[in-house]
């Protein structure tokens, strides 16, 4: 397991709270005060305390605080070093208290309790640095140049209180098996209960998808894990699963708002699975656990910090009021007056007129038929 692995897991675990130097500054509490008087003027904070029999420490707190290694050929000029927001306000404060901080007896004989051992000014490394020396204590005061803070949100390996669901495929389990080990022991490390955490198995990993989405839309779970193994084979039956199962997970993570962990191995040989499942390569199930767990306290403390989404009747303008009219009357169309028109015949008229001149042609041709006879 790499040191980077096993810092994380001591992170998640809160073991290392603070750590403190003791440093011997006098032989009475007196002489504690000119140091606790100018740490406590730049803004540290009392912390523990411990008096016994003519002993006694005093603990100042700092915000944050860490251990520098240095490779250099000379050591050191100070005993510490205190980054500080603004150096140039901090080197006026000490100036200012010389003169106030409480006396000492090597302040009485004409020696003074804080001395500027070094003025303020600035570092190769872009950095504002005066030195001080306060009853033997030597000390340095630096701030750098204002930088963008990249830290940005990130999740925490703390899996107290949620609970988790692990689909794992049946196919390889000589595989799967190990990765599903790796899983449940990041998960219990984290915090996680053992009855938190929910195990399904599938025959392969195509079915991984639909299991996954199922338990992602009971809302009963901060994350889902995927675990399986694909090796590849003569046909083309390795890139349609491998392609398959990456779309599902990742579009049922998209669409349930559920953060899914992919620990689904796509190898060429079962070696590269076998390091990848606890040898050479560590395991990728555990990878894949501690995965879960940071995406869902980073779900968790991205919703705590958006702002509360407006609902459609908080962004919609309000109604305005409609004006009472009357209701709607049918329209009516005036008549039009009356076209003049040239009277048609009907069909019947038609027809006598027709057989009236039938009539009139056959009396005309039987007077003209007689009146030749009688000529003859």
């Amino acid at each position: 397991m790499s040191l980077a692995r096993r810092a994380r897991q001591l992170q998640s675990s809160s073991m290392v709270r603070a750590i403190v130097f003791p440093r011997v500054l006098g032989r009475s509490l007196e002489d504690l005060q000119p140091a606790l008087d100018l740490f406590r003027v730049l803004g540290f904070v009392p912390g523990n305390e411990w008096h016994e029999g003519g002993n006694h420490g005093v603990e100042m707190l700092a915000a944050s605080g860490g251990i520098e290694f240095i490779a250099a050929a000379d050591s050191p000029s100070v005993d510490a070093m205190v980054e500080v927001s603004d150096a140039d306000a901090a080197y006026e404060i000490a100036q200012k208290l010389r003169p106030t901080l409480s006396l000492t007896t090597d302040e009485k004989a004409g020696a003074p309790s804080l001395k500027i051992t070094k003025n303020i000014g600035d570092t190769p490394y872009g950095a504002r640095l005066f030195e001080v020396e306060v009853s033997g204590l030597r000390i340095g005061f630096l701030s750098y140049a204002k930088k963008p803070d990249t830290r940005g949100q990130e999740g925490k390996l703390d899996a107290r209180g949620k609970k988790f669901a692990v689909v794992v495929s049946r196919f390889n389990s000589f595989i799967t098996e190990r990765l599903l080990e790796g899983t449940l022991q990041a998960l219990r490390q984290c915090g996680t209960a053992s009855g938190d955490i929910d195990v399904v198995h599938v025959p392969g990993a195509f079915e991984i998808p639909a299991a996954a989405r199922q338990l992602a839309e009971s809302k009963q779970y901060a994350a889902i894990v995927c675990i399986g193994c694909l090796l590849r084979g003569d046909t083309l039956h390795y890139e349609v699963i491998a392609n398959e199962v990456t779309r599902g997970v990742g579009q049922s993570a998209q669409e349930t708002g559920v953060p899914h962990a992919f620990g689904v191995l796509t190898c060429d040989t079962l070696e590269q699975a076998i390091d990848r499942a606890g040898l050479k390569a560590g395991n990728k199930g555990f990878d894949a656990g501690l995965a879960a767990v940071e995406m869902a306290s980073l779900r968790r403390s991205v919703a705590l910090t958006s702002p509360p989404r407006q609902s459609v009747s908080e962004t919609s303008p309000p109604p305005q009021p409609v004006a009472e009219t009357s209701p709607p009357q049918p329209s009516i169309a005036p008549p039009s007056p009356p076209q003049e028109t040239a009277a048609r015949p009907s069909a019947w008229a038609e027809a006598l007129a027709r057989d009236e001149n039938r009539s009139k042609r056959a009396a005309t041709e039987s007077k003209g038929e007689a009146a030749r006879k009688g000529e003859r």
